[in-house]
This record gives structure tokens, sequence and C-alpha cells, in this order.
């Protein structure tokens, strides 16, 4: 035998007025409600001043809870974001090699925040032979302008940016991006990130989240590119 679930009573006009009139002070009590009454107090085809003030405050209620429900929002997706990048962040500082690194950051930026395109580039003269290294000169050339001054930055890129980034196979489906620059103790490199919306990572689009990834990767990729380098 299963439970009924409980719905409650769909209540009729004279319900209402009966327990209203069977409890005086109800509103007196519950003054919130008053707000989101609509009560005429009209004069022929005059509007008091306690309508229009009344108008007044419903209207900046609704107002109010639009803006708090946006914030909620926001704060649910940083939430999830938050989550998402301590995980990563977790698994970067459990690494044992750069493989292991390299692994991580694209399988939870491709899996866990359901990012279609990921880049990392690593520059150097020596390339370590785990994930894809450039020389300096070339990043210079290619991406010089987005590199300057480590800072994140995201948007619409040009052509010749987005093939450096992504490849050629790649780069003609990216609308938008994201790209995060590494810098720490002599290690330099990129963190991309990109979606086939245009609009997708704006210009004025938050960019925190990709910035903590790419500083915790500073620290940890140059724990395993320099004993690779010292046994070659």
């Amino acid at each position: 035998m299963t439970d009924q679930p409980n719905v409650a009573p769909e209540l009729d006009v004279e319900t209402v007025v009966a327990y209203l009139r069977a409890h005086p002070t109800f509103f007196a009590e519950h003054d919130e409600l008053l707000v989101e009454q609509r009560i005429p107090h009209q004069r022929g085809d005059s509007v008091s001043l306690v309508e229009r003030q009344l108008k007044l405050l419903r209207d900046r209620n609704i107002e109010m809870r639009h803006r708090l429900s946006q914030l909620m929002d926001v704060a649910r997706d940083n939430d999830r974001l938050f989550d998402k990048t301590r995980r990563l962040i977790l698994d970067l500082l459990d690494a044992n090699s750069l493989e292991e690194v390299v692994m991580a950051v694209e399988d939870s930026l491709r899996q866990e925040f359901q990012v279609p395109f990921v880049s990392l580039i690593l520059f150097g003269e020596n390339a370590a032979p785990v994930g894809r290294w450039v020389s300096g000169a070339e990043a210079q050339q290619a991406i010089g302008g987005l590199i300057a001054g480590g800072k994140t930055t995201s948007g619409s890129l040009r052509e010749h940016e987005l093939a450096f980034l992504f490849g050629d196979a790649q780069y003609k489906e990216v609308g938008s991006s994201a790209v995060a620059t590494l810098e720490y103790q002599g290690l330099h490199g990129v963190l991309a990130i990109g979606s086939r919306d245009p609009q997708h990572y704006k210009s004025s689009v938050g960019t925190l989240f990709l910035s903590y990834i790419a500083e915790v990767l500073g620290r940890v990729v140059p724990r395993f590119t320099l004993t690779l380098r010292s046994v070659r």
C-alpha cells in the first residue's frame, strides 16, 4: 500500500472570507502581506496618495525579489565553480609527474567544467617530453599581446591567435575564449579555454577561477620540469 501525497485543499472565496471574518486581526499580525494586495482607494477618477505609495512599495518589493533571485543564482554558480576548482587544485597537488598534471587539467576542464576547447602550452627552449612546448620567441610572435603584463584576458581573439592556441584543426570552431598566463620561478606558459558561443567569454566576464588554476599550475609544474631537465 502506498501513501497518498498530502495535497492542500483548494480554497474558495467563501472559505477565505469566513476565515478573515473569524480572524479580524489577521492582517495586523501579517502586515507584510498588505504590500502584495491590490486594494483600490479611489475617489472618482483620482488615485489617493496612500494607494500610490502602496503601488510604489509593491513595485520595489518585486524588483528587490528579482535582484535577490539573481544574486542567489550567481552565488550558486560560484559555489559550483569553487567546488570544481577545489577538486582540480587538490588533484594537481597530489600529482606525481608532469603527465599527471597535464591530464588532471585537461580532464577536469573538459569533464567537470564542460569546456570544449582546452590548451595548456609551456614556453621553453629545452622542452620536456610531456605536454606541448614552444619557444618563448614563437609564443611572443603569435600571442605577444595576450601574454603582455601577465593578466588573464577573455573575449574574441584574432584568427592567428586562435590557431596558435587551439591548433589548425579546431580554431575555426572557437567563438570566444579566455587565456591565463603562467609565470613563476622562470616558468612561462598559457592556459586557454574556448567556447563555440561568441558571447560565452565576453571581455567583461570574470576570470577569477581560471586565474587561480593558472597560479597553482605555475607552482606545481616547475617541480617536475626542473627534475626532468636535470637528468637530460
